[in-house]
């Protein structure tokens, strides 16, 4: 028997809004992929502010208003720092970034990251320049964000943020194993990567989750949501014991965190 025209206009109109939400996935994966744990040189000052300092996707920023910020908060960050983008927020026209853990935190990024040397650790943050502390940029848009991606908003951000000078990046990813660096690079999780490094290639996680078993942690970062593929990045201490990705269907049940390796 046929179906009647209103069933097969409803599967129509259905398969496009499932396509329509996996672009819109996929865009906010890219986005925050692209953008967090990104470090880039200031040109132009950045003050504190208690609410996100705007910034048209045209390039162009109120001046007065930062400097007005500046005056009653104080400076986040000098020209010439080296900051981090340390948390990304995707609303419907704006992008949201997070500056050096924004006005929640006064110490700086760089103190909780260690580089080991010779059988020891310090922290890089001893090397960056006194005052880096945090703001939040907002990167405001005419409608919706639309298609953008991470590579177009480095662009615009360019006037007051250059993402092409990330020396201390750099550095780090020198002192990194061969394996390492290339699983970064192609944005890979693999075992024995530490949660700096699987930041880097990934970004944060969509969501967390921690179990114990038989007396021993583990803690899962999940990367994806259906319908799409989901990745689940196991640690156990401070390294990756495992990697497991799957695919959950629209309409399937969204994949349960793989159990603990035994």
């Amino acid at each position: 028997m046929r179906a009647p025209a209103y069933v097969a206009i409803f599967a129509v109109a259905f398969s496009l809004k499932a396509d329509e939400k996996k672009a819109i996935l996929d865009q906010k994966i890219e986005l925050m992929r692209g953008l967090e744990a990104e470090y880039a040189t200031v040109k132009a000052p950045l003050p504190h502010s208690k609410k996100p300092l705007d910034f048209e996707s045209t390039g162009t920023w109120s001046k007065d208003k930062w400097d007005a910020a500046g005056k009653q908060f104080g400076p986040a960050a000098r020209v010439g720092d080296l900051v981090r983008i340390t948390r990304v927020g995707i609303e419907k026209d704006a992008i949201i970034l997070e500056i050096n853990n924004g006005m929640k935190d006064g110490s700086k990024w760089t103190d909780h990251i260690q580089i080991g040397v010779g059988g020891s650790t310090a922290p890089i943050g001893q090397k960056q320049t006194n005052g880096v502390t945090g703001t939040t940029i907002a990167v405001r848009f005419k409608g919706s964000i639309g298609d953008v991606t991470s590579s177009e908003i480095k662009k615009m951000l360019a006037p007051v943020l250059d993402f092409e000078k990330h020396s201390a990046t750099e550095q780090y990813f020198d002192t990194l194993p061969p394996e390492i660096q290339t699983a970064i690079k192609e944005k890979k999780p693999v075992e024995g990567m530490d949660r700096d490094q699987v930041l880097l290639a990934l970004g944060r996680p969509l969501r967390k989750s921690r179990e114990s078993k038989d007396g021993v942690d583990f803690e899962d970062w999940i990367y994806g949501e259906p319908p799409g593929r989901v990745m689940f990045v196991t640690f156990s201490g401070p390294k990756v014991v495992k990697v497991k990705e799957t695919y959950a269907g629209l309409g399937g049940s969204i994949a349960e965190s793989p159990k603990p390796p035994i």
